[in-house]
């Protein structure tokens, strides 16, 4: 990949919520950066904060009660923390788009897709109405919707959850965007629809020179997919470094467990069952001292009930955080 400068850089990033309990910090100090024509993947259990980075990143956390407070989000250098909604709105959409999760619910019934596709572009290209038509007919053809001049007066209860899941790809690219965040792009969909949408996204990023984040908790995916990976555990990144890095030399104790809990294909785990990680994520509210993993940890010592590891280099580009990181070779 070309050495160049990245398009889009989150550096420590802390989002929190006011609670009844009180503050809630649902993303701690989480950095990453991304290249264009990069795909890089966020990956954990449900809860460790995947969709409020993503959310943070795109200025969409609801305020009140949650807010972003601290860390800065460049996107192609300017940092997006302290702009305002009207500010954001010009880049969000435009620059940077969002495919989001359950395209049952976040496409608007009441309205045809290609009103929906439309606004956008009007909105953002300031085309008329009749190139704005067009335009949104030429992104699906491109998402692979079959009679798009056709389709594109249907509403969405008139289309199967693959579709719907093409046409939200299709708004979120109508207007050429440098980044894509997809957050669970392919959930509620069968498996020959799921590897139809990564293979498009995958196919669209090459053809457009677009960054992706695609976060997600199916290490298979990831697989597919990605070239860096992050891996998140209660609000913090526990590993992070090359695709390779992360399945073939996995370091920290979470990523080794998420990863010994994929079935095998090769029959040598005939007949035994997959192994599990222990235990619950931790309540975010009363995290313990020291590791956030340790209640879960098979390599628990004294010290990590004590202090909290950082994120430490494990070679070349691959960083965990853990005091008694597994080496090269699983140990």
């Amino acid at each position: 990949m070309e050495n160049t400068k990245p398009v889009l850089e989150v550096k420590n990033l802390r989002t929190a919520f006011r609670t009844e309990g009180g503050e809630l910090i649902a993303v701690d100090d989480v950095s990453f950066s991304v290249m264009p024509g990069q795909t890089v993947g966020i990956v954990g259990e449900s809860g460790c904060g995947k969709s409020v980075t993503s959310l943070s990143i795109m200025g969409l956390i609801p305020n009140p009660p949650g807010r972003v407070i601290g860390g800065e989000i460049l996107f192609k250098g300017r940092n997006l923390v302290p702009l305002s909604q009207r500010e954001l709105r010009s880049i969000r959409g435009n620059e940077l788009s969002m495919i989001f999760q359950e395209p049952m619910t976040s496409l608007n019934p009441v309205f045809t897709i290609g009103n929906q596709i439309m606004e956008s572009i009007i909105l953002h290209q300031k085309l008329s109405k009749k190139d704005a038509r067009l335009r949104a007919i030429e992104m699906l053809r491109l998402v692979g919707i079959p009679a798009p001049d056709k389709r594109i007066d249907d509403y969405p209860h008139q289309l199967s959850g693959g579709m719907r899941q093409r046409v939200m790809i299709a708004m979120a690219l109508s207007c050429n965007p440098s980044v894509l965040i997809a957050d669970e792009p392919t959930t509620a969909l069968d498996v020959t629809i799921q590897a139809q949408i990564l293979e498009l996204i995958k196919s669209l990023r090459q053809k457009l020179n677009m960054a992706v984040v695609l976060i997600t908790h199916d290490l298979g995916v990831v697989a597919e997919t990605c070239d860096y990976v992050v891996v998140m555990y209660a609000g913090k990144v526990v590993e992070e470094g090359t695709a390779e890095d992360i399945f073939y030399r996995p370091s920290h104790p979470y990523t080794k467990g998420l990863l010994n809990s994929i079935p095998s294909h090769n029959g040598k785990s005939k007949g035994t069952r997959l192994e599990t990680i222990p235990g619950l994520v931790p309540n975010l509210l009363k995290l313990p001292k020291g590791c956030r993993f340790q209640d879960r940890c098979t390599r628990k010592q004294d010290r990590c009930a004590t202090a909290e590891p950082s994120l430490e280099s494990v070679g070349a580009g691959h960083k965990a955080s853990c005091f008694f990181p597994y080496k090269e070779g699983g140990v």
